[in-house]
């Protein structure tokens, strides 16, 4: 049944099919194929994969981050970040950077960023005169802040996938790896800016244009605190939370009165497909990560790395090691569901702390969006800003390094992950 499922996975997988439905016909065909289970074990573990509370989170945070959008926000939020940043050196790109940031406040997703705030500021980059392969690598780069910083989509899916975490503690462990990843990428455009010349705005902001950016953008920047204040003083749990976001988007945009019935409705529809490719990969990764454990995959595997050191740190390492090689060939999201009942028992055995394994596999994950030959944060940025993938593929390369410097740090110091889930009550 392994052989069965693991040829037709990359069979399927090579030939181009849907990763969703890779994972699909691998794991029916195997039970088919070779008759040790009932066929409706795979119905079965199809619903179980998304019949879950916590999940519930995911199509509202994707509506929130939709609805925030229809009402005019995020360009709300690229106005603060102009005025912030966007005078020093390589100005347009720390904007990139800074409205990534706080879009992530809001959207969760990478795939969002890419297509919304970080494709409208590589437009605004290029016509400033940034050589257009670099405003699309920085704006995929930047992309990758959003699933790290919470709300985190990935954080939800990769809390109902194990045990010992909380989809709250995993929200509060992506803060610092977040913030540094923008403080990496930042460092990293100072110094391609420097060296090409990128300038910012000539002038700086004044005060009164600092006040209004700030005052148009507060509704948009408080969201997060609303979403995180409320889960840590015990408001409502983080599946709540994302109602109560959706709830905060919509009366907004009522008040605002920035909503058309046409505007809305797309809303709605984006939201509605968003949510049904997502649930469609979690439950056909369900049937796929069920029987990798039932087959005991993972214990063979830990026995192949143990059996290399019993260090922690070197397990870390190889376990980082191994994740960052399916991030290249495999998607983001079926890689998570597939990944963290295989690994996670490894690094539960090396006493490794679940809040560090957990950001350690996100980050890793969301680096390989911007890696080639799957990178799909990069064919969004290619498609959008009408680049070819080979030059942006060799324009990222300066950034995906800055991020792997964050990605070892979360390694090397699991203070990094644990700190503010720790202050705050949610580390073990």
């Amino acid at each position: 049944m392994g052989t069965t499922l693991i040829t037709l996975f990359f069979a399927t997988l090579i030939l181009g099919v849907p990763v969703a439905f890779t994972m699909g016909i691998a794991g029916m065909a195997a039970i088919y194929i070779d008759g040790g289970l009932n066929p409706l074990v795979a119905a079965q573990r199809m619903f179980a994969g998304i019949d879950s509370f916590p999940l519930m989170a995911v199509p509202f945070f994707i509506l929130a981050a939709e609805l925030m959008t229809a009402c005019g926000l995020t360009n709300a939020l690229l106005r603060f970040a102009n005025v912030l940043v966007g005078h020093v050196r390589g100005g347009l790109g720390h904007v990139n950077i800074l409205v990534s940031m706080l879009f992530a406040g809001i959207s969760g997703s990478a795939l969002a960023d890419a297509a919304g705030p970080s494709a409208i500021v590589m437009r605004m980059m290029r016509k400033a005169g940034y050589a257009p392969n670099y405003a699309g690598a920085l704006s995929a780069a930047t992309a990758t802040i959003g699933p790290i910083i919470p709300p985190s989509i990935l954080a939800v899916i990769y809390a109902i996938s194990t045990s010992g975490v909380t989809v709250a503690g995993l929200f509060l462990a992506g803060i610092l790896p977040g913030i540094l990843l923008g403080l990496a990428l930042a460092v990293a455009n100072q110094i391609i800016s420097s060296r090409h010349g990128y300038r910012g705005r000539s002038e700086r902001a004044t005060l009164g244009e600092l006040r209004a950016s700030a005052a148009a953008a507060l509704p948009a920047i408080i969201m997060p605190a609303i979403i995180l204040g409320g889960i840590l003083f015990g408001v409502f749990t983080p599946t709540e939370a994302g109602a109560v976001a959706s709830a905060y988007a919509l009366v907004l945009g009522f008040a605002m009165r920035a909503f058309t019935l046409r505007s809305l409705y797309d809303a709605f529809a984006r939201a509605a497909v968003i949510t049904s490719s997502v649930l469609l990969i979690v439950a056909m990764a369900s049937i796929f990560a069920w029987l990798l454990t039932y087959l005991q995959i993972p214990q063979e595997l830990a026995r192949a790395i143990t059996s290399i050191t019993d260090n922690q740190l070197g397990i870390l390492f190889i376990l980082a090691g191994f994740v960052l090689v399916c991030g290249f060939f495999i998607d983001t999201l079926p890689a998570l569901i597939i990944l963290t009942p295989v690994l996670g028992p490894i690094a539960a055995s090396a006493g490794i702390d679940p809040l560090q394994f957990g950001m350690m596999l996100v980050l890793n994950l969301t680096i390989g969006m911007i890696t080639p030959p799957v990178g799909p944060v990069l064919f969004v940025i290619a498609t959008v800003g009408q680049l070819r993938i080979e030059g942006l593929s060799k324009a990222v390369l300066p950034l995906l390094a800055a991020e792997l410097v964050v990605l070892l740090l979360v390694i090397l110091v699991p203070e990094i992950s644990t700190f503010v889930p720790r202050y705050f009550g949610f580390a073990n």
